[in-house]
């Protein structure tokens, strides 16, 4: 393949999940009603966040925030996985698969910053709960969301511009998602300085984010357990269990598949791990913080109510 003829790459295809054709019709069928489900859960947050005011609180404004990148976090890989599974050549253009690429890690850092301001939170709710309303104030809220979305668009350019100059061999792509390490794999050279970046800025982001995330929970579990009673330690802790639940899928999925050396991994175990953070936890995400939420659960019944 290093030897191939390096000519301008017009399209790549995707070999997606399956290569049993009896089998694309129930993946089709799965993923299509993992989406909708998806789709309907993140909005309803959305909806249930912005339309009801005992929820205009900095908790769910950033769970809002989480809802909206879960959606198009799943979009960017989720309809073009659907399409494969119906056309016997799943291509997508060159400018298609760099943009799937810039969107996907786009979104995913933008998650990893929220999930860590949300972890911030919480340790203000619990450990400076005095001072809550005055740290986090709306302004300062507003602008912890804005930031999150802002670094995440700039920490993406990068490592997508530098890959997206690389001259490629093959068209291939042994994924279902146009991703770093198989882009790599169809170089027509050993690019260093691009495998460098490329590992650096996704394991910082990861890292750091997570590092945050676990030094914040550190200073709440310490809280939680000078409080007296045990009622009062299980309500304290109640309050962050959802986030903590989905920051360890999210968290133990992205770093095991990002923070690693570059080389020849498995492409099967790579592909089902991905289906975890970029399908899942998208439809889980909902789940877990509306079924653990009593004021979530109030809101829903006060829709129903109407």
């Amino acid at each position: 393949m290093r030897g191939a003829n390096q000519t301008k790459m017009k399209e790549f295809i995707l070999h997606g999940l399956s290569i049993n054709e009896d089998t694309q019709a129930v993946l089709f069928a799965l993923f299509l009603m993992v989406y909708i489900l998806t789709l309907f859960g993140n909005v309803m947050i959305i909806m249930l966040v912005w339309s009801n005011t005992s929820l205009h609180k900095p908790m769910y404004v950033f769970l809002g925030n989480l809802s909206f990148v879960e959606i198009w976090y799943t979009t960017t890989t989720v309809p073009k996985m659907l399409s494969g599974f119906l056309s016997k050549t799943n291509s997508i253009s060159f400018t298609g698969c760099f943009l799937q690429y810039f969107f996907f890690f786009f979104f995913g850092s933008t998650e990893c910053f929220l999930l860590t301001v949300m972890g911030y939170d919480r340790y203000l709710a619990i450990c400076q709960p005095l001072r809550y309303h005055f740290l986090m104030s709306s302004r300062i809220c507003f602008r912890l969301s804005s930031t999150c979305w802002i670094i995440g668009f700039l920490w993406t350019l990068v490592p997508v511009i530098l890959t997206s100059q690389l001259p490629f061999c093959g068209n291939e792509i042994d994924h279902f998602l146009c991703d770093t390490g198989p882009l790599l794999e169809l170089s027509c050279v050993d690019d260093f300085t691009t495998e460098l970046t490329s590992l650096v800025l996704t394991s910082l982001v990861l890292l750091i984010t997570f590092s945050f995330t676990c030094i914040s929970y550190v200073f709440i579990i310490q809280t939680i357990l000078r409080i007296p009673s045990s009622s009062g330690r299980h309500k304290a802790f109640s309050t962050c269990a959802s986030h903590l639940t989905v920051v360890t899928m999210f968290f133990g999925c992205a770093i095991y598949m990002y923070v690693r050396p570059s080389g020849h991994h498995p492409f099967y175990q790579d592909k089902l791990v991905a289906v975890l953070y970029t399908v899942l936890t998208p439809l889980l995400n909902p789940i877990i913080y509306s079924l653990r939420n009593k004021e979530f659960i109030e809101a829903v019944k006060k829709v129903m109510r109407c």
